[in-house]
């Protein structure tokens, strides 16, 4: 086995120039490719060992890719396939990412979920979702008859038949989880090289070798959480296990004032045509509907289409007709890790030193801290001796969520430091002092893309027409 002693070299966060020396010319214990939910998970649990930990990410900031565009969702996993690798990491990853969010600050909501029958083959369907929910540990499932639906969903549309009732369900922010785990990981001394794709990797006995968009980069061992491009990064080793076809999931934002619409995920019955379309509240107190599913060719094809905008307000009419009234806050578009199987790729290679962690859906999010987890346990197996862990020093992350105590309700804070009280962001209620601790953080944004993931400004009804001009203005004030 592998294990390096001494001391961990300093926190080190680089984007743009050259990639830095490594000290005393040591390649790192191990690199994680891809800074995405499941990389900043990886590398966070990496941080907890006496390793030298490189996490690099193509883009210019940790989850800009699948992370930050998908539906937010809380998975209990109750509809995963029962003993799939997916099951148990999600199962697994809930109650962890849930007890981590109550520490950290990440805002969560328990919505709870209706799955909604519309005609005899949904409702024929229910029952053995029920059996699959109890087959994967999850016992809290019931089932709801057709007044049952109508009493816990007053605005849906006519002609429910029944539901399936999963009280634990959950909506999770899914900006502040990657920002947390690459938080913790970067103060615990990972590195963190942004603007840092992967164009090569050469293994050697001992060490690969990465050539990256910034020169050179020396590791023992490697962790491809490469996302859409983890076949790209796995093929560069050798192999040809699976292949990442995009899948497209665009979604429609609405106002704050649809809220009181829904009280629960109002989730589709899956059946040979697919999951389908789904409502759900966001703990920014918008409500989402969505997504569509489209195979695509291009992992850059994140643009939103009046065809797919079309055919999603004609599902949201059968859901929730009054949704359709409300006002449109935005609409976008993300693309899933789609590989052809119903479970994760997840495969450790002794003879390489490498994992490959592909095929991560949907439920990423949820089972982010499992996996990072599993992933740590195939290391060992490939030969990495991670030495003893330390818990990671407390972290609290700024609160995002709507229904939390945000800066510009806190009459203490204010009084403080009256930064906290001068709105910028009139329609997300984000202050002078949210931005300046945002732009002074651990990971600061480098971009007004970046800047709104960290603090809603320019989020809100107007999508920043008010606000976005003083908001770039300070991104280009602080930029490197």
């Amino acid at each position: 086995m592998t294990h390096t002693s001494g001391p961990i070299t300093p926190t080190v966060t680089t984007a743009g120039d050259p990639l830095p020396t490594q000290p005393g010319g040591a390649p790192y214990d191990v690199t994680v490719i891809g800074a995405g939910v499941v990389g900043t998970a990886i590398a966070r649990e990496l941080a907890r060992y006496p390793l030298r930990t490189a996490l690099v990410e193509a883009s210019d900031d940790i989850g800009d890719g699948t992370s930050k565009a998908n539906t937010a969702i809380l998975h209990t996993g109750f509809d995963a396939v029962p003993g799939s690798l997916e099951a148990r990491l999600v199962r697994e990853g809930r109650h962890r990412l849930s007890a981590y969010a109550a520490r950290t600050g990440i805002p969560v909501e328990r919505v709870g979920a209706v799955l909604v029958a519309w005609d005899a083959e949904q409702l024929a369907a229910l029952p053995a979702l029920l059996a699959k929910a109890e087959a994967n540990g999850y016992h809290a499932a019931r089932l709801l008859n057709a007044h049952e639906v109508a009493e816990r969903e007053p605005h849906l549309g006519p002609g429910a038949l029944g539901g399936l009732e999963v009280p634990d369900e959950s909506v999770i922010c899914p900006w502040t989880t990657p920002l947390a785990f690459a938080t913790e990981a970067v103060r615990a001394g990972v590195h963190l090289h942004l603007d840092c794709p992967v164009l090569d990797i050469e293994t050697g006995d001992a060490v690969h070798t990465l050539t990256t968009g910034r020169g050179p980069l020396r590791t023992r061992f490697l962790v491809n959480a490469a996302g859409l491009h983890a076949d790209e990064i796995d093929r560069l080793l050798g192999h040809d296990a699976f292949t990442v076809t995009p899948r497209r999931g665009q979604l429609i934002v609405f106002d704050k004032l649809a809220r009181d619409l829904v009280r629960h995920i109002l989730l589709p019955v899956p059946t040979a045509a697919g999951k389908g379309v789904l409502v759900a509240p966001t703990v920014f107190g918008n409500v989402l509907l969505g997504p569509t599913a489209e195979e695509l060719d291009d992992k850059t094809a994140t643009e939103s289409t009046q065809e797919g905008i079309d055919r999603l307000r004609e599902r949201g009419r059968r859901i929730l007709p009054r949704l359709l009234d409300e006002e449109v806050t935005a609409v976008y578009a993300g693309l899933r890790a789609a590989t052809g199987q119903e479970d994760y790729r997840i495969q450790e290679y002794p003879d390489q030193r490498y994992v490959a962690v592909g095929g991560i859906r949907s439920t990423g999010l949820t089972a982010s801290m499992a996996i990072a987890d599993h992933v740590t346990t195939l290391l060992v197996r490939t030969g990495l001796d991670p030495g003893e862990p330390a818990e990671p020093a407390p972290l609290t992350m700024p609160g995002l969520g709507e229904t939390g105590r945000r800066p510009y309700l806190d009459a203490d804070l204010i009084g403080r430091d009256p930064a906290y009280g001068t709105l910028v962001c009139h329609c997300e209620r984000v202050t002078a002092g949210e931005l300046r601790d945002a732009l002074a953080s651990t990971l600061p944004p480098r971009s007004v893309a970046g800047l709104a993931r960290r603090t809603r400004a320019g989020n809100g009804r107007c999508q920043g027409f008010h606000c976005g001009a003083g908001l770039r203005a300070l991104i280009e004030r602080t930029r490197p």
